[in-house]
């Protein structure tokens, strides 16, 4: 039954982000949904599901973005593997710590592909770094702390992290 809802999540992923999210980007910057969900299937199901389908949404958004196949894959499933760890070690999560939790590892996703251009000189970099991926990363955090309200609002979000 994971099997299939994980699949279903994987390959719904893709439309979602391609159709519903140029809809709801604000300033054209739009959330990265995979990033998000692979920090959650890593905190709710823990670190080895995290690593899989963080790994399995990073390929899928590769096949159908312009960027490098390896740095979607490793950053999703790297993701999906510290919030795994994390949600296993830390006792209290709070929406807050999944927001700042979220908004720093895509700033260091942003950081790490800016940094992949090889075109690009150091101000041109910058310049990106603060147009695109600092303000992407503030809205990765604030899904993800959204999200994270609204399960922990309608279910009892401890018992979801433990079985």
């Amino acid at each position: 039954m994971k099997f299939l809802l994980y699949l279903i999540l994987v390959l719904l992923l893709v439309p979602v982000q391609a159709t519903l999210l140029p809809h709801l980007s604000v300033w054209n910057i739009k959330p990265d949904l995979g990033l998000v969900a692979a920090a959650f299937v890593g905190l709710f199901a823990g670190e080895m599901e995290g690593l899989l389908v963080g790994l399995a949404i990073g390929w899928v958004l590769s096949l159908f973005s312009a960027g490098e196949l390896g740095l979607s894959l490793l950053t999703n499933g790297g993701v999906g593997l510290l919030a795994g760890f994390l949600g296993r070690q830390v006792s209290q999560v709070t929406s807050i710590s999944v927001g700042v939790g979220l908004l720093a590892v895509s700033l260091a996703s942003g950081l790490l592909a800016a940094a992949t251009f090889e075109t690009l000189d150091l101000a041109q970099v910058w310049q990106m770094v603060g147009a695109i991926v600092l303000p992407q990363a503030c809205f990765d955090g604030l899904v993800g702390a959204g999200l994270y309200w609204l399960l922990s609002q309608r279910f009892q979000v401890a018992r979801l992290r433990t079985e």
